[in-house]
């Protein structure tokens, strides 16, 4: 296991590295909005909330993994700087999703998704930099949320507004999205941003939207009969697709754990950690033999869509650990194995650095950006980093030697 735990070590580096080396904007502030499949940088590419948010929340994590790496605290203020000089709406509050290059807004719609990922960010940096003004700042986007986006009648959050937090007709976060008020994905990172925010914050009304969170899940995301969860719902919560996102489901298995443990109540603790397990499992039916995860299941046309994304694999990184730790069950541990085999045999770039988008069937690469609005430093920065301090942890705890 120690090599094992000196890969993960090594990746964290490297990932951070190129995203340092790379994607610094020295000439229009902040950082660039995308590299392209060929390794070029768009230096005029538009700059994403999501993106930025996630370089912010990786360099703070990397360091607060490594603090001798001080080149990772200078990326981590440069972001914050950024999204706080140029993304946060002076006028209405939130972030804007997306500026130009030069940093002019472009999209200010008010996705919560991306407020979700500025609160995530804004209390990962608090905590190595003890910048008040983060907090002050997460808070705010926190009440924004609560004041804006959660149904008051039906419960749950509401997608998205326009600028000035008014209604907006198109709520998707991307093209292949469905339109609906609600979604799984949107919640799960509702949840991920609070659980960061009360580690910095012990507030009791945010515990209580935690607690409340992690009742919606229980109550219409997690599908009992299969353990898949349920990704689109109208706002009332009449369920509106069945397709499967293996991906999305080896995430929520530990990150709602994750999220449960900050209850300091042992009956939801409990809880969560059966639903972990539970999850983790149903997960791994679309592990391939190469140790692969298949992205999802369409339900309507009853097929796989066999591609295998990158963040999916680093997920399943996350997710085997996290399941290996609550069960020992050693089955955990090798698809924990077998996935970072196949990350290192198919989707890190050993040449250029990062991680490839994917590769589809026939082990053929997806011509997708290496950089951009949605490829990020934070699926596999993050499972490299929690991987890595699971393993550690239960070695050193529970000194499990024995284990190669």
């Amino acid at each position: 296991m120690l090599p094992f735990l000196n890969e993960l070590k090594e990746e964290i580096y490297a990932i951070a590295d190129f995203w340092e080396s790379r994607m610094t904007d020295r000439e229009n502030d902040g950082f660039y909005g995308r590299i392209d499949f060929n390794n070029n940088t768009k230096k005029n590419a538009d700059k994403g909330a999501v993106l930025n948010a996630r370089i912010l929340w990786a360099f703070s994590a990397a360091f607060r993994f490594d603090k001798t790496q001080t080149t990772y605290l200078d990326m981590a203020e440069r972001a914050y700087n950024y999204i706080s000089d140029y993304f946060l709406d002076p006028e209405y509050g939130g972030a804007y999703w997306a500026l130009d290059f030069k940093g002019n807004p472009k999209e200010t719609r008010k996705q919560i998704y991306a407020q979700s990922f500025v609160i995530y960010a804004f209390a990962e940096y608090f905590k190595i930099s003890r910048d008040t003004s983060a907090k002050d700042s997460a808070i705010a986007l926190f009440r924004l949320i609560e004041e804006h986006s959660f149904d008051k009648d039906n419960n749950g959050y509401l997608e998205a507004f326009g600028r000035n937090w008014g209604a907006q007709e198109d709520m998707r976060l991307s093209e292949k999205d469905m339109n609906e008020k609600k979604t799984m994905n949107t919640h799960l990172h509702i949840i991920e941003a609070y659980t960061n925010l009360y580690s910095i914050w012990k507030n009791e009304k945010l515990k209580n939207k935690i607690i409340n969170l992690l009742n919606i899940f229980e109550e219409h995301f997690i599908n009992k009969n299969n353990w898949h969860l349920h990704l689109f719902f109208d706002e009332y919560w009449n369920l509106k697709s069945r397709n499967i996102s293996y991906g999305h489901d080896i995430e929520a298995s530990w990150l709602l754990l994750d999220a449960a443990n900050t209850t300091n109540n042992d009956d939801i603790i409990e809880k969560y950690k059966h639903f972990a397990i539970n999850i983790a499992n149903i997960a791994s039916e679309a592990l391939d033999t190469d140790g692969g995860l298949w992205n999802e299941y369409d339900f309507e046309h009853k097929k796989l869509i066999q591609e295998k994304h990158w963040w999916p694999q680093a997920e399943a990184l996350a997710g085997f650990a996290n399941a290996w730790q609550l069960s020992k069950d050693k089955k955990f541990l090798d698809r924990l194995y077998n996935s970072w085999e196949f990350i290192n045999k198919h989707i890190k770039d050993h040449k250029n650095g990062e991680w490839f988008w994917g590769i589809d069937k026939n082990y053929l690469l997806l011509k997708e950006d290496k950089s951009g609005m949605w490829k990020c430093p934070y699926h596999n920065l993050r499972a490299c980093i929690l991987t890595y301090e699971k393993l550690y942890y239960t070695i050193i705890k529970d000194s499990i030697y024995n284990i190669k």
